[in-house]
């Protein structure tokens, strides 16, 4: 073990405090993982054309089924640069979900860390609660408190309501991947 990295000899990397959901932080979505075409000769963004369409398919309202017929109606138009123009198109569309993925992610750890902030406002207004209630009856029940303590009920039902919202919140950057490649294999197909 004397000559293991760092990085091996301590284990797996350690969990991202602000990361809530199941699946594991990761960072950009990789070129290489889910294209096997050609790499752009050029900036997506100097190809007008181009550029429209990979917003357009970037966009998460526009219907999977509908970037078929947007794609295919391109590579018919590029004629004989067809394969140059759906490689930048690929580009830019990648880029775009690329950076809406991001702020998603940044957006969900900010999530995450008002929800720690709101479980420790919830811990201590409830220990607040029963430092007050004692001596004047049963303030073991959990109703009991919350009634003596209406912040207290109002500040855990939006942390519970919240709690139960991250399952879909983690879900955005998994669909982004996703949209991502589905798009790269369709344009891959017209190539």
């Amino acid at each position: 073990m004397a000559f293991a990295t760092p990085a091996l000899a301590g284990g797996p990397p350690p969990a991202d405090e602000d990361w809530p959901c199941p699946q594991r932080r990761a960072g950009a979505i990789s070129r290489a993982a889910i294209w096997a075409g050609p790499a752009a000769e050029s900036r997506w963004d100097d190809d007008r054309e181009a550029a429209a369409l990979a917003r357009k398919l970037a966009s998460r309202r526009t219907p999977l089924d509908e970037a078929d017929a947007l794609i295919e109606a391109f590579a018919k138009q590029a004629g004989a640069d067809k394969d140059k123009r759906l490689t930048l198109v690929f580009e830019g569309t990648l880029d775009l979900i690329n950076g809406e993925r991001d702020k998603v992610m940044s957006a969900i750890a900010r999530y995450a860390r008002g929800q720690k902030a709101l479980a420790a406002k919830v811990r201590e207004d409830a220990e607040k609660a029963a430092d007050a209630q004692e001596g004047q009856g049963d303030i073991t029940a959990p109703d009991a408190l919350e009634q003596a303590h209406p912040d207290l009920k109002w500040d855990k039902r939006i942390f519970d309501d919240r709690a139960q919202t991250l399952t879909y919140v983690c879900e955005s950057p998994v669909l982004l991947e996703k949209r991502a490649f589905a798009l790269a294999r369709v344009l891959q197909e017209k190539l």
